[in-house]
């Protein structure tokens, strides 16, 4: 079995494991800081808004043109006095992207173009998108979004509990926002695609949310009947438990999107493909962080303060304190070992532990009492 394998079944069983509910504090600084340098960026900078949005006129030239992309935008951006957006694609041609233009002049920027970058007015393809149009295709994107995560709080709120459906949300809502922020501060221009990326990444980010909340719901069954581990420690375990498997998967889907945001949009300048593969790559990176880092230290922060598990923490730390003999607790990583009185056990908290049955029964006789 290789490093990694190994390490996954260690996390799996307890064995080792970080404490990552006992530095949430940190962690939510951190999220606290990249959200807000997102938020200035959205707030100074703004969202450079793609044609079908807000509306415009996007020109497509004929091929092998010998102007320059940088010269091509100077040329659109004097014709049109509005800022231009300029591609050059695979084939040769360049597409000249130009927003909240009226659709009347564009005729004359066609006949500008044409003029400056020495083709006949016909050889250049117009596209007009109206601004009525665009804006009905930014409330669509934001009703989209708005039920999607609508769904997903009801959805999790029936399979888990409200709490976890909350913290879920939460987790979202800072996905969006970094990967909107990041969108203000390098300046690309936001197009369906963009919108289509994001859906695709809160799919991600919930997935990788909800096996740990699966596993976390399993392991805390009837917590309040052992006086062993607190609900703290075991959203901890859980999270060690499904951390191998949040960063392969990870690790997987961020591979290809960065061969479409590096290699397809950076070095071979299809730039169409930087709108969807810049929100997959933020958006999948900051899922997964949200998943380990906020989302469940979050629901451990909520469930903590319910009366039962309260008192189930305060009862635990009060045993701790009492150093009873022949005890020894159990860290907060999961470890056990194996010497636990009968009843400091947990009742039904995960898997039944093999450890502990293992060491329960030392010392017995085997065999027909005589």
């Amino acid at each position: 079995m290789s490093k990694l394998g190994t390490l996954g079944a260690r996390l799996h069983h307890g064995e080792v494991g970080y404490d990552f509910v006992k530095n949430r504090k940190i962690w939510y600084g951190v999220s606290i800081l990249i959200t807000i340098t997102a938020i200035l960026g959205l707030a100074v900078r703004g969202l450079h808004m793609g044609i079908e949005f807000q509306g415009g006129a996007a020109f497509t030239t004929p091929k092998n043109t010998s102007v320059s992309v940088a010269q091509a935008e100077k040329y659109a951006e004097d014709a049109s006095g509005h800022d231009a957006i300029v591609q050059q694609l695979g084939d040769g041609s360049m597409r000249i992207q130009i927003s909240g233009i009226d659709t009347s002049a564009s005729d004359k920027i066609k006949e500008t173009l044409a003029e400056d970058l020495n083709f006949d007015s016909e050889q250049i393809n117009a596209e007009l998108v109206g601004p009525s149009w665009g804006e009905q295709i930014a409330n669509k994107a934001w009703q989209g979004l708005g039920i999607f995560m609508i769904l997903v709080v009801i959805y999790l709120a029936i399979a888990f509990e409200w709490r976890m459906a909350l913290a879920a949300f939460v987790a979202l809502i800072h996905d969006i926002t970094i990967t909107v922020g990041i969108y203000a501060l390098v300046g690309f221009e936001v197009t369906p695609g963009t919108v289509i990326g994001l859906l695709t990444i809160l799919g991600y980010s919930l997935y990788d949310t909800v096996v740990v909340f699966d596993s976390l719901k399993e392991q805390t069954r009837d917590i309040t009947k052992q006086t062993r581990w607190t609900y703290s420690e075991i959203a901890n375990r859980s999270i060690n438990s499904t951390l191998v498997r949040s960063v392969n998967t990870t690790v997987v889907a961020l591979l290809p999107v960065a061969g479409l945001l590096f290699i397809g949009g950076g070095v071979l300048g299809a730039g169409m493909l930087n709108d969807i593969s810049l929100s997959l790559f933020v958006g999948l990176a900051a899922g997964a962080y949200s998943s380990i880092f906020i989302a469940t230290p979050l629901v451990a922060d909520l469930k903590e303060r319910e009366p039962a598990v309260r008192s189930l923490r305060k009862r635990i730390l009060a045993k701790r304190a009492q150093g009873t003999e022949g005890t020894r607790e159990t860290p907060v990583t999961g470890e056990d070992h194996g010497d636990e009185p009968d009843d400091a056990a947990p009742a039904v908290v995960g898997p039944r532990d093999r450890s502990a049955t293992r060491a329960r029964g030392r010392g017995r006789p085997t065999g027909k009492r005589r």
